[in-house]
């Protein structure tokens, strides 16, 4: 299909429906009796259980199956800073796709501000009616704030899928790319372009997932400690990483790497820059929709795995293997956050969905439509959450 031939068959789908979802009662009123059931004068014994005990709204009501999908409109896809109006066929493809693989009810929220208390005040007004809350498109550095305000203020699990979803995917897909090429985490060197909300969470998760050698480049040069133009969630990542201090630019920061993950711009990774790189190098070049290397380029210059986060091309890293599963297992186990424990142990999860048999160059991570993944990843959650929750009530 042509890209004219998309855009014209896109906003055709859309007007015919005015746009992707509704709201569909899950019980039928066909009768007085049913109505005094679901309405009045039955709806008040309801509500004044879940007066007495809060906690009963899980099971009384929606909120124990339903998800905030909250955006500014700042970050949407590659497009920028567009508006939350514009943002809402993205918001309402998350809540299909929310639905369809892990059953989840989940409602789009686009909200005309940027000012980041006033997001956050929002969002906690309207929390008791959520299980969870998925942060999307909103941009750096504001997203880390506004997450990490929502993290210690809510008792329910916040998630900005934009850092976390796509760090999750990136590690599965990591596990098993050094499988394929017989090298260990402890001595890889990696290398992050690109050093907003994506970069920095990977980079995180893989701190804690045990990789040592890392190192974050962004468009003003490499991230190293001193550099006056970083903010300061890049200040503190550079006391974990950059080892060697190396300062300049990718062309710097990419010799003998082991692994390049692109989060950044179109064309930014050069041939040459691959045969720069360790034997056996992993390229991860995820600029959606041109990614930072062309694939049949990138294996050209000596690439021995490549992924993108296109879905023409094998290998794509995409967030849809990660948040349906990270909010079901963590809304069944009715966790109060996502920890990072439990997205290690979604990465896992994606990894193992490709057994050793199937294991090869070009399909190191499933199909982001393989029905398997949601539930790997759920019930793996799942347990992790509900194993640190007997750890805390041990203890208190």
């Amino acid at each position: 299909m042509t890209r004219k031939n998309l855009k014209e068959e896109a906003i055709s789908i859309h007007a015919s429906h005015a746009g992707k979802i509704e709201v569909v009662s899950k019980i039928d009123i066909s009768s007085e009796e049913d109505l005094s059931l679901v309405y009045t004068p039955g709806v008040a014994d309801v509500c004044n259980t879940i007066a007495e005990d809060p906690l009963q709204a899980n099971t009384l009501t929606s909120k124990g199956n339903m998800v905030a999908i909250v955006t500014d409109g700042t970050a949407v896809l590659g497009l920028g800073d567009i508006g939350p109006e514009a943002a809402i066929p993205v918001m309402e493809g998350k809540s299909m796709l929310f639905k369809k693989f892990a059953g989840i009810d989940a409602f789009p929220l686009s909200l005309d501000t940027k000012d980041v208390d006033e997001i956050v005040t929002i969002i906690k007004a309207m929390s008791p009616s959520f299980g969870g809350i998925n942060l999307e498109d909103i941009s750096a550095p504001r997203c880390f704030e506004i997450e990490n305000r929502l993290k210690k203020e809510l008792d329910i699990p916040v998630f900005h899928d934009d850092q976390h979803g796509t760090a999750i995917v990136v590690l599965g897909a990591l596990v098993n790319a050094l499988k394929v090429v017989n090298k260990s985490y402890k001595k890889v060197k990696i290398v992050i372009n690109g050093a907003g909300a994506a970069g920095i969470a990977i980079a995180e998760l893989l701190l804690f997932a045990g990789y040592e050698d890392i190192t974050l480049v962004s468009l003003e040069g490499v991230l190293c400690k001193g550099e006056k133009w970083m903010n300061a969630t890049q200040e503190d990542i550079t006391l974990r990483t950059n080892l060697l201090g190396v300062r300049g630019e990718l062309s710097d920061a990419i010799k003998g790497a082991d692994v390049f993950i692109g989060v950044s711009g179109p064309g930014a990774l050069k041939k040459e820059y691959i045969k720069m790189m360790n034997e056996q190098p992993i390229v991860f070049a995820m600029a959606n929709p041109i990614p930072e290397i062309y694939p049949e380029e990138a294996l050209e210059a000596g690439a021995s795995i490549v992924g993108t986060g296109r879905s023409d091309y094998p290998n794509q890293v995409n967030n849809l293997l990660a948040f349906p599963g990270i909010f079901r297992g963590a809304l069944d186990a009715k966790a109060k956050d996502i920890t990072m424990e439990m997205k290690v142990a979604a990465s896992y999860a994606i990894a193992d969905v490709v057994s050793s048999s199937e294991l090869n160059p070009q399909y190191i991570i499933p199909n982001a439509l393989d029905p398997r993944v949601a539930e790997k990843v759920g019930e793996s959650v799942r347990k992790i959450a509900c194993k640190k929750s007997k750890a805390n009530s041990s203890v208190s």
